[in-house]
């Protein structure tokens, strides 16, 4: 995709902003970015994300083949996540991302604040 091409409907580009536009899909892609983990663990590192939102983003990371999940047999058996090559490609601009909203983070919430006060009711 050249730099010239709008972003439309169809575009390829429209792919990565879903998956960057889910709240939790960013996060746990850089939370995996170091090794595998079990949900668990996810759960423990990023803090404030349900099983539920957990399940339903390893799920979609998956589908999207930017997670493989390994299944371990034992007593109790168990299972972990870790980024593909796919995935390890999505990590430059989630970091991009990242660093966008800590310069200019202040600068949005304050935006959405002056407008809540602005908006009539």
């Amino acid at each position: 995709m050249s730099v010239q091409q709008d972003f439309l409907a169809d575009c390829p580009a429209r792919l990565a902003f879903d998956l960057l536009g889910h709240t939790w899909d960013p996060v746990v892609l850089w939370a995996l970015r170091h090794r595998p983990y079990r949900p668990r663990e996810l759960r423990r590192m990023i803090g404030g994300i349900s099983p539920k939102a957990l399940t339903d983003t390893l799920n979609r990371l998956r589908q999207a083949g930017l997670l493989d999940r390994t299944a371990y047999p034992g007593v109790p058996p168990h299972v972990e996540y870790a980024l593909t090559e796919l995935g390890r490609s999505l990590l430059g601009p989630v970091e991009a991302l990242g660093l966008w909203a800590a310069e200019h983070g202040g600068e949005v919430a304050r935006a959405w604040e002056e407008s809540e006060r602005r908006a009539p009711g």
